[in-house]
């Protein structure tokens, strides 16, 4: 069943990035990343000598930094699932309510205020960041992530708290890093088009934080009626592809 896991661990990284909570700061990022101005960055398109380069090298560091805190919680969470294997049923039951509630937030059903505070920085810095910089800011971002980050995370780190062996736990977060991180390190490279991409979508924010929710209470079920393994499962009997991957 991991393949499966592992394809929803990757598009939930991917929903992840794409989310409210992150894709309009992700400009900023690379700007200060980059070590330009918005304007140098969004002017007539040439961009100055190392730009790209320097984002490109950032990037993948700070998306190192925010791989190794999730993959450092799957760890955590698949020791403190099997210390506590005979109370199970609570443990997925805490881990649904979680998910629940995260998903209701999105929605609109529920506010919950300090599921609001997110990880930023000042868009007006310009000073070129080192690399070992960039890791520890992805360290820090990872620390202090967003309900977007927090309901998907919460969700994934519950399936690989799940997997048969630790290995397995520690890739599925793996994956998830990836699939948030990855789009961040290809938004570094194109970074002109980029910003007029995600200038052009923000307009259907509103709609993918809706569809987070819908998903976040759905796999919120799932977890309660233990169904997520038989879900893969099915997903494998009527995809087979997924058994090649």
């Amino acid at each position: 069943m991991f393949e499966v896991s592992a394809v929803s661990a990757l598009l939930g990284g991917v929903i992840v990035f794409f989310s409210p909570c992150i894709l309009p700061i992700v400009p900023f990022y690379l700007s200060y990343m980059a070590g330009a101005s918005m304007s140098e960055i969004q002017g007539d398109g040439t961009l100055p000598p190392g730009l790209r380069r320097r984002a490109v090298l950032a990037s993948i560091m700070f998306s190192i930094g925010i791989i190794t805190v999730f993959v450092l919680l799957g760890a955590a969470a698949f020791s403190l699932s099997q210390s506590f294997r005979s109370y199970q049923a609570e443990f997925r039951i805490g881990a649904a309510l979680i998910v629940l509630v995260l998903g209701l937030h999105f929605l609109g059903v529920i506010r919950v205020g300090f599921l609001n505070r997110s990880f930023s920085m000042d868009s007006g810095q310009t000073g070129k960041m080192s690399v070992p910089g960039a890791f520890l800011v992805g360290l820090a971002f990872a620390a202090g992530w967003t309900p977007c980050v927090g309901g998907v995370l919460t969700a994934v780190m519950f399936q690989a708290s799940q997997e048969a062996t630790a290995q397995q736990g520690l890739a599925l977060m793996l994956v998830f890093g990836v699939g948030m991180t990855l789009p961040f390190v290809i938004a570094a490279a194109f970074i002109g088009p980029f910003l007029r991409f995600a200038a052009r979508f923000r307009q259907h924010l509103g709609k993918v934080e809706k569809a987070m929710g819908v998903f976040l209470i759905l796999f919120a079920i799932l977890i309660a009626t233990d169904s997520v393994n038989y879900i893969a499962a099915w997903m494998l009997d009527v995809f087979p592809a997924f058994q090649s991957i």
